[in-house]
């Protein structure tokens, strides 16, 4: 983008930047959106948050332990069926 077409703002006494409502339609960011920041060489990058942090499936294998005998799929899924009945219901 040349430089006389260039989007600019400026940071207010209270450190709050506006951003132009171009980019932001552009992006697809509406009020609410979570952004993160990451210093870079050239300056700031803005991007969307991730909502949950990344992890393998090796990190987080087995963090709720189960200590009782195991059940079987038919306990399970009647079990999920009764938890979405409660749910369901409002009992």
């Amino acid at each position: 983008m040349p430089v006389h077409s260039r989007l600019t703002t400026t940071v207010s006494a209270e450190g709050h930047i506006v951003l132009p409502r171009t980019i932001l339609r552009s992006l697809g960011w509406h009020p609410g959106t979570k952004l993160a920041f990451e210093k870079v060489p050239e300056g700031v990058l803005l991007k969307p948050a991730q909502v949950l942090e990344e992890t393998s499936p090796s990190e987080v294998f087995g963090m709720l332990k189960w200590t009782g005998e195991p059940k079987a799929l038919e306990e399970m899924e009647a079990g999920i069926l009764a938890k979405a009945k409660h749910r369901h219901d409002g009992d």
